[in-house]
Formats: structure tokens, sequence, C-alpha cells
């Protein structure tokens, strides 16, 4: 039974963001929604849930059909409340004062420990955040669920959580969900939907084989093109000789065929042209300036500890060799990050315990992206990291997506995924040999991720990172380190620790 009906949607803002977009979904289906950043993923979702209108087309659904849709952000005037009360005034009010029970079985249904129940929300992490949204759809019952980004700032054991969550608590609610999250799209999703500008394409597959389908389609769809393209081109130059001919000779019918042997070519190949061929986010491009040193760093026995003193757990003699990229796995809480901070640490002489090469270039990048914060512009930020020039940083912030509209405004005015690329570029000015990347894929949608993942593996980089992006660490990841019971152990590959958070 279809439950909602895009027929020929399109949504155009100062430029088409897509076009001509049918689909169906019906009760019990499981969509991704896949496209870069800056697609209009977003603006999809919300004219689904009728939050906007589309430019052209229309979207009908079955009577009563009760659309809940789980948004990326916060709303403001819910930041000063607790946890429990966003919750509760989802609700309408005779609910909210009779049924606050919901409330309650919403949460423990979602395992929010109840210690934060009470915390004003502005006071949580992102990823809490994301799951009092999650919250706040679900307490209203609704009859098809909509999901922006719902992994974005979770751990592993969250997100776990979340799929097993619409596995048992949420099954047979329909569902479309926005992702650049490859593993996550594989579990939950039945369906992709590709989102393009124009030409978007479905396939009834998890996200990993409607990939392959789509790129075996485009590349079908790239021989056509070729072909469409070499028969307009024979059609110019049979227009040119009918030309000449027609000058020579003082005929006006065969200046006439000439045009109109032009105006067929330029169909031809506006017709052919590939859909396919939408505008990207923008590079990402790694440097490495490469050493002669086979140990990068060396760690003595060493304990890591929270900065007021309480150990978190213990390392052995451990080492990270050229080529290397270690990624460090452990639940939420256990110290991923404070064992990057010792090595930063280490890089600037501030720590006995752990030694660094003298000819390691470090290129350091944590999840919040707070080396930028230095700056006040794009521009700032590369031409004080690099001697390039006015012109040449400018070029090459255009090529990582950061167009000249905005290469002067606020770095806090950036996207997510505008502050990321602007990150990697950094990263790539300084010309390192030696990366330290906390949850690099973080707003990086899913041509971005492959682009970083690309750029590790064709420099052989080295680096020591730390990730939830299961698909990334399987793809880069040469080597182990997984925090567990209060010791760092080397181990083989993450599938182990990888089941173990997501039951």
């Amino acid at each position: 039974m279809t439950l909602i009906n895009l027929r020929n949607v399109g949504v155009t803002l100062s430029e088409p963001l897509f076009s001509d977009i049918n689909l169906t979904i019906a009760k019990g289906e499981r969509i991704g929604l896949v496209a870069a950043n800056g697609s209009g993923k977003s603006t999809l979702l919300r004219a689904i849930a009728g939050e906007g209108e589309p430019t052209h087309g229309e979207i009908t659904t079955s009577r009563g059909l009760r659309i809940g849709l789980v948004c990326q952000n916060v709303p403001p005037e819910l930041l000063a409340l607790s946890l429990y009360d966003a919750v509760l005034c989802a609700l309408d009010d005779d609910q909210a004062a009779n049924e606050s029970w919901r409330v309650d079985i919403v949460l423990e249904d979602l395992q929010v420990p109840a210690d934060l129940w009470q915390r004003p929300l502005q006071a949580l992490s992102g990823g809490w955040q994301r799951v009092a949204l999650l919250a706040r759809t679900w307490i209203c019952e609704p009859d098809a669920l909509l999901m922006d980004e719902p992994t974005n700032h979770l751990d592993l054991g969250r997100i776990g959580i979340l799929q097993n969550w619409l596995e048992t608590i949420a099954r047979g609610t329909p569902l479309l969900v926005a992702s650049h999250d490859r593993a996550f799209l594989d579990a939950v999703t039945d369906r992709t939907f590709f989102l393009r500008p124009k030409d978007s394409q479905h396939f009834s597959l998890a996200y990993s084989r409607a990939r392959q389908s789509l790129e075996e389609r485009d590349a079908a769809t790239a021989r056509q093109f070729d072909r469409e393209i070499s028969k307009a081109n024979q059609l110019r130059r049979q227009a040119a000789k009918l030309k000449n001919i027609g000058i020579n000779s003082g005929s006006d019918l065969l200046l006439s065929k000439t045009k109109q042997l032009k105006e067929r070519a330029e169909r031809i190949e506006e017709t052919a042209r590939p859909a396919f061929n939408g505008k990207s986010s923008g590079k990402i491009r790694l440097a490495n300036s490469g050493t002669h040193a086979k140990a990068l760093v060396a760690v003595d026995e060493t304990d890591i500890a929270i900065p007021a003193g309480r150990t978190l757990f213990r390392i052995g003699r451990l080492w990270i060799n050229r080529g290397d990229r270690v990624v460090v796995l452990g639940a939420n809480g256990t110290g991923k990050t404070q064992l990057l901070n010792r090595v930063i640490r280490a890089l600037k002489a501030e720590d006995p315990s752990i030694r660094i090469a003298p000819s390691v270039v470090p290129g350091v990048s944590d999840q919040a992206l707070s080396q930028l914060d230095r700056f006040s512009t794009p521009m700032d930020a590369v031409t004080q990291y690099s001697d390039v020039g006015d012109r040449n940083a400018r070029a090459l912030l255009a090529s990582s997506g950061i167009m000249i509209g905005i290469q002067e405004k606020n770095v806090s005015a950036l996207s997510g995924g505008q502050r990321s690329r602007l990150a990697m570029l950094l990263l790539r000015l300084a010309q390192p040999n030696f990366y330290i990347l906390d949850e690099p894929t973080n707003h990086l949608d899913i041509e971005g991720q492959e682009a970083l993942e690309h750029e590790l593996l064709e420099h052989d980089i080295s680096a020591l990172l730390v990730s939830h992006d299961r698909a990334f660490v399987r793809n880069v990841a040469t080597r182990f380190w997984l925090i567990d019971d209060k010791r760092l152990v080397e181990v083989d590959d993450p599938e182990t620790f990888f089941d173990s958070q997501m039951h």
C-alpha cells in the first residue's frame, strides 16, 4: 500500500536543486536517500513532511498519515529545556499533562541514561541532542519516519542502539533516511534513492549494491554520450563542408541545410549530456612529504589518564612505522582522544614517554576542527598557512568547495562539510608526513569520505586515526589498537569490536 507518492517533484532556489523526482514509499519500506552535501536532501525531506512546498510537481499522502521528521539541529527554543521536557513538549497540552509516562517509555526504549533526563539540551553532546530529536518525533507515534543524518555525532555504541531500535521498536514503520554513513545504510535500508539535479536514480537494493548498479548505469550512459557526441561532431563536419559548397555555389538551399545540420548536432549534444554530472562539494587532496625514518612514533609503557588524574588505560611498548595507518578502537569514554592528545603533546616535546622521530612533520585535525578557530575567514586561513598568494589561495579554496562568495565570510558561518574541506586543505598546505586525525569523516558526504580514503591510500600516508565510520576504518586502516578492560592491545581486525558495539 502506497503511503507517500512523489510525482515530478522539483525544487528551485537560486538554481535548480533537483527536478522530476518520482518516488513512492509503501508500508514497511526502508529507503536510503543519498546525495552530496548541498544537493537538497534536507529540502526534500522537509517538503515530504509538509514543512515546505516543492517548486514543481506534487506530493500526496494517504488520508490521515502522520509523518515524523527527525531534523539535524535542535530548535533554539528547546536548548534551555531539559532533555525530558524537550521530549514532553512535543505532545499536545492534554497529553503532556496526563500522559507524561510516554516520555519515560520512549527514553527507556532509546536507552537514554536516567542521569541525562534532567540535563539541559544545550549541556549535552551533539549525539544526545540527536537522540532527543528522535524521541520527540517518535513520541507522536508517526506512521512514516523521515530522518536527516541520524548518525552524525553518534559513537558506534549509539549507532548500534539506533540500528537495533529501527529493527525492533520501529520495525514496520516506513523509513526514508538521508545519511552519509555507508555501513548504517547497508544495515537498515533495502532501497536506495540517489538524489541528483536531474535524472535521480532508484534501486531496490541497499547502498553498497545500489552504488555498484549506479556506477554500471552511469558508465553505460557515458558510453552512450560518447557515441552521441561523435555523431554530433560528424554532423558538424558535414555542415562545414556544405557551408563551403553553398558559399562557393551561391546556393541558399545548401546554406539552409547547413543551419539545420548544426541545430541537429546541438540537439543531440544537449539530449545526450549525462545528468549525473552534478556539482561536487569540493575536492579533497592530501600531501605526504615523506621521511626516511622507519619508526615515526615509539611509545614506552605508560598510563593514559584524564586531566584530573584518573587512569583510563595502560599501554605497553608500541610503535608506528612509516606507512602505518593505525586506528584506535574503543567504546565512548575509554580514552581514544586522550591518547591522541598525548601524541600531540609529544610532538611538542612535552611527553617523554612517547618519542617522535626528528623528521616527523605532523598534520593534526581534531573532531571539533578547533585548528580553524584562530582564523577569521577561509581566505585568512589559507594566506596565513602558506605563501601561495591571494590569487592561488582563492583558486585553492574554490576547488575545495569554498566559492568566492564565502571566502571572506567568518569561518564559523561555513557548513560542517565546508569546514571539513577547509581543514583538509590546510593539512595539505602543511606538507606533513604523519597525520593525526580524530573523526575526520564527520560532516563529509560520501564523495568526500571516498576522496579522503583515496588520498590516504594513494600517497601511502602514515596516520594515527580515531573514527566511528566503519566503512572508512575498513577501507584505510592497516593496524588496529583496541582499548579493552583498561589496556590498549593490538588486534588483527576491527570486526569483533564492531560486532560488540552493534549488539
